[in-house]
């Protein structure tokens, strides 16, 4: 076995964690024309003046976190030139703090010493947000808050209440600017009426990366993230070629970069090259796929197995029908009770979301109607590898023993 002084002499980093997702660099690239709507819509905090409400909406690795982060960092900066001027950012996850409640009480706790804490439940939410308004105000300045994935929120309370405080005399000192990152282009529709009207907000659309700017962004990391020569002249290009596949995800290019290079360091090679970048990807949609199947319940991978099955026999695209008559069929061999044919639909859609599958709108006049036709979105052995253990509970179908 080799020593681990051995091992890291032989690594291609000399700094890894530029390929990182929370890793905010001193410029960004390819995304000029949103930084410039984005700065001009934060430029009233500078003069101390309330900023207006913002909304970014644009595909999941387009840059809305990564330009917030960076203009944030510049703008908290610039205030410390000012002796009159106090800026406080705070940034939430709302994939994880995914109701207003649960927000308000995390305002709280940033804003209070950790000894002063308060607990997740235990209050209503009108005494949380007497709480949060208590602390805001104490705080004072300006406060921009960003509620990074907004779509997740299971209601708009917060929302209301937070664009109202100053206009229903919940906060006198303090000044609110709220910054919301959704991935879900009609979020705002489903806002309801006041809230929407409250808001006011400045909407910026994040389009996707072409080949060219993944280029010019992983050109960008790869001089802060790697020793000089240590990448073959194809592994850039091709990194952004994969990444404009993925429908201009800089993030998923990052992460294959980054793959690859953890091959080559884990194999002592000289060079990251083109044969790491493809192995890289390969076992990056594996685990990608094996998380979204790890975290469905057992009917959930059924229907998943079902359409694979279909897929095997060259029967997809596939219409619900055919997807729900095949699930049955595997919940009686695997000797559960099969749920409902409309459980089924709505599930479907639910894998659609999570990349698992794809969904294609038919729409065939008068004569046919509207219907919906699913296939896997990802490679068959691929998802046949991340269900396992339910083939290994109830058996291999026919139609896959080829796969497995």
């Amino acid at each position: 076995m080799a020593s681990f002084e051995f091992v890291r002499e032989h690594s291609p980093y000399k700094n890894r964690e530029a390929l990182l997702d929370d890793y905010t660099p001193d410029t960004l690239v390819g995304r000029d024309s949103e930084l410039e709507e984005y700065h001009g819509a934060l430029q009233p905090a500078i003069y101390g003046e309330q900023p207006d409400n913002i909304f970014l909406y644009g595909k999941a690795g387009v840059g809305k976190t990564a330009a917030t982060r960076f203009l944030l960092d510049k703008l908290e900066n610039n205030a410390d030139d000012y002796d009159d001027l106090d800026i406080f950012t705070e940034l939430v996850n709302c994939d994880g703090l995914n109701s207003s409640y649960r927000v308000a009480s995390h305002l709280v706790n940033i804003l209070r010493d950790p000894a002063n804490r308060i607990s997740e439940t235990g209050y209503s939410r009108s005494q949380v947000y007497e709480l949060m308004w208590d602390e805001l105000d104490s705080h004072g300045g300006i406060i921009l808050l960003v509620l990074d994935e907004i779509d997740h929120l299971k209601d708009d309370s917060i929302l209301y209440q937070l664009s109202r405080a100053r206009e229903n005399e919940n906060l006198t000192e303090a000044r609110i600017g709220l910054i919301g990152i959704s991935n879900d282009l009609t979020f705002r529709d489903g806002l309801s009426p006041k809230v929407r009207s409250s808001l006011c907000e400045r909407s910026i659309s994040f389009s996707t990366y072409d080949a060219n700017e993944l280029r010019a962004v992983l050109e960008q990391r790869r001089e802060v993230a790697f020793k000089d020569d240590v990448l073959t002249d194809d592994v850039i290009p091709l990194c952004a070629a994969f990444g404009a596949q993925e429908s201009g995800d800089a993030r998923k290019a990052l992460d294959l970069l980054l793959k690859a290079g953890d091959l080559a360091r884990e194999e002592n090679a000289e060079k990251v090259s083109e044969e790491h970048v493809r192995r890289g990807r390969d076992l990056l949609e594996r685990e990608q796929v094996a998380r979204g199947i790890a975290d469905l319940n057992d009917h959930e991978r059924l229907v998943v197995y079902a359409l694979a099955t279909l897929e095997a026999e060259g029967e997809t695209p596939a219409r619900s029908r055919e997807i729900y008559s095949r699930y049955k069929a595997l919940s009686e061999a695997a000797r559960r009770e099969a749920l409902t044919a409309r459980w089924l639909r709505e599930h479907l859609d639910d894998l659609a979301m999570l990349g698992i599958l794809s969904v294609s709108e038919i729409n065939e006049g008068s004569a046919g109607g509207k219907y919906r036709e699913y296939a896997l979105q990802q490679d068959l052995a691929v998802v046949l590898d991340a269900l396992e253990e339910t083939l290994e509970a109830m058996g291999v179908h026919t139609s896959v023993k080829g796969y497995v």
